[in-house]
């Protein structure tokens, strides 16, 4: 079954606006239930792609990470000057970059979906490496989601660079050293049966971040990307929710 990949912008005449972004080697295909969700709450919902994505895996090699934070500040200078209020909606790495977007105090809140803060110690040692060796694995079994027909249906590049899995480490330190700093209102959402990113890790990021306004929500029947699993419904709804709440008052 063909998805509609492209870049979205869904009610764009909002007044208020959240920008989402999607997961590494993906297409903001998977941050698109939400943003439907936001627009029929009278929120802009913005999905564009990530620099390296949405072209070819050697796009996505030759990207850093700080083309992704770049690109995602600009997106938010861009909406800043149209909307009331800018929100950040992530899944994956651009939860990653929605983190630092709120830390930067560049939104005025946030919604981090599966946000990995850090991978483990064997892989954050090698990858350096071993990557101008081997340029990845290939995705054998498709990515990390429960529901099959929602797996087999999901796009994005057929392997895992090491060179984009060395830019994410990177991307994770530069996160981890901003988080106490994080104070804007905060949903961190993580399927339990996630296999790529730590499920504590969303427990870290509730625990660690200065924000006042929080919410955890745990997704028990989903892997990864939560955002198209068996809870992709619970997740879009909930996040639509959070972020109604800090619409500006005339909306």
């Amino acid at each position: 079954m063909k998805v509609d990949v492209d870049p979205f912008d869904l009610a764009p005449d909002s007044r208020d606006a959240a920008l989402c972004l999607h997961g590494l080697t993906a297409t903001p295909y998977e941050v698109r239930p939400v943003g439907e969700q936001l627009a029929e709450h009278r929120i802009r919902a913005f999905g564009p792609a990530a620099p390296g994505h949405n072209t070819s895996v050697e796009d996505l090699v030759a990207t850093p990470h700080t083309a992704w934070l770049d690109a995602a500040r600009q997106n938010c200078e861009v909406l800043r000057n149209r909307h009331d209020r800018v929100f950040a909606v992530g899944m994956s790495m651009g939860a990653l970059v929605s983190l630092a977007l709120a830390a930067e105090g560049l939104v005025d809140a946030v919604v981090s979906i599966g946000a990995p803060l850090r991978l483990g110690a064997a892989v954050r040692r090698l990858v350096p490496g071993l990557k101008h060796v081997w340029k990845g694995p290939k995705k054998k079994n498709g990515s990390d989601i429960r529901d099959p027909v929602a797996r087999a249906r999901h796009p994005g590049y057929p392997i895992m660079p090491l060179a984009a899995v060395h830019e994410l480490i990177r991307l994770q330190v530069h996160v981890e050293a901003k988080l106490e700093r994080l104070a804007a209102p905060i949903l961190v959402a993580h399927g339990t049966h996630d296999k790529t990113a730590n499920p504590a890790d969303a427990r870290e990021i509730f625990e660690r971040v200065a924000s006042q306004e929080k919410q955890l929500l745990m997704l028990d029947n989903s892997g990864h990307v939560a955002t198209v699993d068996f809870d992709g419904p619970v997740v879009a709804r909930a996040g639509a929710e959070f972020l109604t709440r800090f619409r500006s008052p005339q909306s």
